[in-house]
């Protein structure tokens, strides 16, 4: 078992990829400030 198996991991990283996905349709002024924080 790696922790790529663990479901606190593949739920983590679903949501990361979501929150990446959306971030893309914000508008251009925000790419930069803050869509990079959340980003982060």
């Amino acid at each position: 078992m790696n922790y790529q198996d663990l479901i606190a991991y593949q739920k983590a990283f679903n949501l990361a990829m979501r929150i990446f996905e959306i971030s893309k349709s914000f508008p251009r002024e925000e790419i930069y400030s803050l869509t990079d924080q959340i980003r982060r």
